[in-house]
Parts: structure tokens; C-alpha cells; sequence
């Protein structure tokens, strides 16, 4: 496998035809394909930095030889990542099996680009889309498509909605935690993190010449030696078992056979976009309620708790969390009530959408019980 140094995740996973995705984006905020950038991590206090100039990607215009002749084609990939919550799991649309995120490039007929990523999707869905939000672009410059060689761009898009029923036979929604095991917290560590994943790790580690260094930032990533877990580290830790060889998609391109099973593969670099998508949202519901976008019209409490709980992958506190909505005033009683709850019927809160604005700005705390 190709040595990456001692930056965290220089190089993401790789095309079929071996070359190598793109850096680590930041951890919030949507970047424009007309700028794309890369970036590296490396530890610093208790998290992550990032470190390293701005990558290639400035212009979308084909590049010119000297004489003024083009000299490489270039081809843009629209990706979805559609979160959704259902009976206590989080899920997120995909196509092939569970194998890739409804995707599809990006052509002359596309009014804009998300006219194109909305067509894609309800073509191999069937769903409709409603709000989207441009997630990251993928544009380093040795990203190729391996049939004809052209300079491949990838740009996602993040949605949230509601689970329902796909017209679509080649789609389906699946468990973030069926390619992100590791990352459910919510029964305690998961025990792969303490029988596979350190051990590895470890033995990765000392078979490098930076061997402080990735001690550091596995114990960084995965809360080992008694540091803390910290949900939002979704993309540093899938990343840096890719930097291992620890999972399928990095044995893919190296050619390895055997190898430890953490969590299901996808296509290219599809479960890499997923991981950045679920950093994205577990970030987000902090300091805006889009929570509510994954509830139904009316909820009880207990349903909202519940779908934090899902998508953070911890424990919220009841009590505390129970206290903070009601502060935050972002819900009111719909003056009816649930009885299917398993005990005495529970009142029912809807959505305060006035508040939308207001708390976005202010920041919507969240009591999550860490590991």
C-alpha cells in the first residue's frame, strides 16, 4: 500500500483504476466545484487540524497545452447522501444493493446542477427530493474515470427527509451503522473498536517510522488511552482505517484478499462521501434544529430523543434533554396524544417553525452522554 505519510488521511479511497480520491474536506460548510480543495489533518490538543495548501480544482474550463489545444477532458458526478430516520435507526438511500449512493453525471440537459442530482435521484429512486444542501466536492487533480481517462469531479449534496416507501426496485434505505459499525455508541463502545480495531491499529502503527504520531491520532480518533470519543470524527476515523489497509475498499486497490470485516463496502468512494454526510449532520443538529426535518408533523418527546439518540449514535441525558427543548422553545403541544407508546398515552409536540432562524443563530444544545 502507498505510504501517506504522517498527516492524518492525506489520500481517501481509491478509483478501480488506482488513483487516488480527494483530501479531507472541512468539517462544516459546502465548498463550490469551482473551487475545490484538499486538505490533510493532523492532531493538535484533543482533535484535528487541518494542515496544507489548496489543491488544485480552480477553474472548471478544459485545461490548455501551450499551444492552446485541450489537453484532458474533464467529467462531473452528482452524489446524494439522503439521511432519513426510522424506528430508531438511521438510514440513508442507496442503490445497487446497498453498494452506492444514487448518483449520475452531470450533462448538457441538466438545467442546473441540483436539477441534475434531483432528476438522477427520482430516476433510480423514485423519491422526490426537497431541500438540499451542497455537502463537499471532490476534485483532486489525479482523480480519473478509468474508462476514458477523463479528470473525474464528484460533487454531493446532503438531504434530509422521511423515510418512505421506494417506487424503485434497485433502492433501498440502509443502517448508517451497517457500514459504520463502529460509530454506535448507544449500548456502550461497540466491542470491535476493543477486539479488532485498537489491535490493528496498534500493529499499524509500529510499523511505521512515525509511530508517535499514529499512536496519537488513533487514540484521537477511536477515544483510546482514555481520551474522549467524539461523534463528529466520522471521516478521521474511516480514513484512517483506509490509511491501514483495515477495510475493503483499501484491499480493493492493493489487491489483499482477507482481511478484518468493518462494516459493509461500497462502490469507489461512496462510503467515504456517506461518512462525511454523517459528519455533517451530527455537527449540524448543535447549532440548527434539522432535526425536526426527519420528524414526522407530530412527535412525542420521547420519538424526538429517540432520533437524536440514532444520529448521534450516544445517549441523551431525558431529563437535561427534556428541559433544553423546552427552553428553546422549539416545540409546541398539538393538544392530542399517542398511545401506542407502550405505556400511558404521551402528548404530542409539533415543530415551532418561527423559531427556525433564531435558534439556528443561537445554537441548539444538545445533552449527549459521551462513551
Amino acid at each position: 500500500m502507498r505510504s501517506r505519510g504522517t498527516a492524518h488521511a492525506r489520500g481517501g479511497p481509491d478509483w478501480p483504476d488506482g488513483t487516488s480520491n480527494c483530501k479531507c474536506p472541512p468539517r462544516h460548510g459546502s465548498r463550490s466545484f469551482l473551487a475545490g480543495e484538499e486538505k490533510r489533518w493532523e492532531p493538535v490538543g484533543g482533535g484535528f487540524e487541518e494542515v496544507g495548501p489548496a489543491a488544485t480544482g480552480r477553474e472548471m474550463d478544459e485545461p490548455k497545452a501551450a499551444d492552446g489545444a485541450a489537453t484532458q477532458p474533464i467529467e462531473v458526478e452528482l452524489i446524494a447522501v439522503l439521511a432519513a430516520v426510522a424506528d430508531g435507526a438511521p438510514l440513508a438511500l442507496t442503490i445497487e444493493g446497498g453498494r452506492a449512493l444514487p448518483s449520475g453525471p452531470f450533462g448538457i440537459d441538466h438545467r442546473s446542477l441540483q436539477s441534475g442530482l434531483r432528476a438522477w435521484v427520482e430516476r433510480q429512486t423514485g423519491h422526490k427530493l426537497g431541500y438540499l444542501e451542497q455537502l463537499y466536492t471532490f476534485a483532486d487533480s489525479d482523480r480519473r474515470i478509468p474508462s476514458n481517462g477523463a479528470r473525474a469531479i464528484s460533487i454531493s449534496y446532503l438531504a434530509l427527509t422521511r423515510e418512505e416507501r421506494l417506487a424503485a426496485s434497485q433502492a433501498a434505505w440502509r443502517a448508517w451503522y451497517d457500514y459504520f459499525p463502529w460509530e454506535d455508541h448507544r449500548a456502550g463502545p461497540p466491542a470491535q473498536i476493543a477486539t479488532e480495531i485498537a489491535p490493528q491499529l496498534a500493529l499499524w502503527a509500529e510499523s511505521g517510522a512515525d509511530a508517535p504520531m499514529r499512536v496519537r491520532r488513533a487514540a484521537i480518533a477511536f477515544g483510546l488511552d482514555g481520551r474522549p470519543w467524539n461523534e463528529e470524527f466520522v471521516l478521521q476515523r474511516y480514513e484512517l482505517l483506509y490509511e491501514a489497509g483495515l477495510i475493503a475498499e483499501a484491499r480493493r486497490k492493493t489487491g489483499e484478499g482477507e482481511g478484518p470485516a468493518l462494516g459493509t463496502p461500497m462502490i469507489g468512494d461512496h462510503r467515504r462521501i456517506l461518512a462525511t454526510g454523517i459528519a455533517r449532520v451530527r455537527a449540524k443538529i448543535k447549532y440548527n434544529p434539522v432535526v425536526f426535518e426527519l420528524m414526522p408533523p407530530a412527535f412525542t418527546l420521547l420519538q424526538l430523543q429517540r432520533c437524536v439518540e440514532a444520529i448521534s449514535g450516544l445517549n441523551v441525558h431525558k431529563p437535561n434533554f427534556r428541559r433544553l427543548i423546552e427552553q428553546q422553545q422549539l416545540v409546541e403541544e398539538t393538544g392530542e396524544t399517542l398511545s401506542d407508546t407502550g405505556g400511558r398515552p404521551a402528548k404530542t409536540y409539533r415543530f415551532r417553525a418561527a423559531v427556525r432562524e433564531e435558534r439556528a443563530a443561537a445554537g441548539t444544545k444538545l445533552p449527549l452522554a459521551r462513551a
